[in-house]
């Protein structure tokens, strides 16, 4: 069974910054997708960012130039590295693993942009 752990959340001032973390375990499959989904109150949940196995990204645009996503296969683990946050990017973030089987969530992190 996989489960995916997330940390790094938290409250940060405007133009702050956050790594977000998970760490995958179990039967991970490959190829594979990773990525960071983030659901505001009121909002549906969106796509931030994913990384597949070879190293393949993407982004939303609203955080291009400011998020960077990295993983290393070899942990397991995908991060997230949130800089020049602002108060609409605070959401429950989640961590998602993708593959041709299945598809796994973690339990998600509060991120809160406020002064």
């Amino acid at each position: 069974q996989v489960q995916l752990v997330e940390s790094g959340g938290g409250l940060v001032q405007p133009g702050g910054s956050l790594r977000l973390s998970c760490a995958a375990s179990g039967s991970i499959l490959r190829p594979n997708r990773m990525g960071w989904y983030r659901q505001a109150p009121g909002k549906q949940r969106e796509m931030v960012a994913d990384i597949t196995s070879s190293g393949g990204t993407n982004y939303v645009d609203s955080v291009k130039g400011r998020f960077t996503i990295s993983r290393d296969n070899a942990k397991n683990t995908v991060d997230l590295q949130m800089n020049s946050l602002k108060p609409e990017d605070t959401a429950v973030y989640y961590c998602n693993l993708r593959t041709t089987v299945y598809s796994i969530w973690g339990q998600g992190t509060l991120v809160t942009v406020s002064s």
